[in-house]
């Protein structure tokens, strides 16, 4: 069992049934205008998004990312990102690094020593080898109230059971949910 002096968040947005991205890729269905009285207002998101040390992704998640970013800026700001890959993909920020190779050696040589509060923003197969691993320490899914009915299944195929402990619920009054686990290890 790998311990870590960093803490891993997988973060997911997903609709209810569990989808994380459409066949298109599109990310129109992230957009709510529901409405829920009971919800809070979100905290302020630059102010939050200054908590996170490092962002890591694999190379999808970074090329759609990429693009992305020619509609909506990039997301992730100046803040450091590992994208995982064994393929030469374009390096776009002077904050993007490249890495192939034991995740294990990954956090515990690389985010480690290095950062405190460390992202996991995709793609689904990282973050499903970050819990088989047992490198991640918590899961925090942002369900949007729609249902897609297809696309890609963040779940899909983890080949394992992986116990979990509820630590917050958050309600927002866009209909979105936060959900937000510690995986047990």
């Amino acid at each position: 069992m790998k311990t870590t002096s960093c803490k891993v968040t997988i973060h997911i947005v997903s609709s209810l049934d569990g989808v994380i991205a459409k066949k298109d890729n599109s990310v129109s269905w992230f957009e709510t205008t529901d409405n829920y009285e009971k919800g809070v207002s979100g905290q302020n998101p630059e102010e939050f998004l200054k908590t996170i040390d490092c962002y890591v992704m694999g190379s999808r998640t970074y090329e759609h990312a990429l693009e992305l970013s020619k509609s909506y800026g990039w997301a992730y700001g100046d803040t450091p990102t590992i994208v995982i890959t064994n393929r030469d993909l374009p390096v776009e920020r002077k904050n993007i690094e490249f890495y192939s190779g034991d995740l294990n050696k990954l956090v515990q040589e690389r985010l480690n020593p290095t950062y405190k509060n460390v992202w996991l923003v995709g793609g689904a197969l990282l973050s499903r080898e970050f819990i088989r691993l047992k490198l991640a320490n918590e899961i925090r899914v942002t369900l949007i109230p729609i249902i897609l009915g297809a696309g890609t299944y963040f779940f899909e195929d983890l080949r394992k059971e992986q116990a979990l402990h509820l630590l917050n619920v958050t309600a927002y009054k866009n209909g979105m949910v936060e959900l937000q686990y510690e995986i047990k290890k």
